[in-house]
């Protein structure tokens, strides 16, 4: 990866949401401008904020698909991102976590 580049894969929950009354909404159902979690692949040396295996929100409109190994990726700059989600604490940490 260069620069500040990085490399995500889509999360496998993403293709089927469910609403709260535990309706199946389908991935090529419409609900506006929605965002993606995806997983952090690769990093370029420039990205400062992101390391590989952190959890990402991104728009998925502003992507740029790649296949490497028979595996599908999104190409994405690190400013692209919206958020980056930090991992449940344990139970003796106090706290909130996207």
């Amino acid at each position: 990866m260069l620069h500040d580049r990085i490399l995500v894969q889509l999360d496998k929950d993403a293709s089927e949401r469910r609403s709260a009354s535990g309706i199946v909404i389908p991935a090529t159902a419409s609900l506006g401008r929605r965002l993606a979690w995806a997983q952090v692949v690769a990093a370029g040396p420039s990205v400062r904020q992101v390391s590989v295996g952190d959890r990402v929100l991104f728009d998925p409109e502003d992507r740029s698909e790649v296949e490497v190994a028979t595996k599908d990726y999104i190409l994405l700059r690190e400013r692209d991102l919206h958020a980056v989600a930090e991992p449940e604490a344990r139970e003796s940490e106090l706290g909130l976590y996207l």
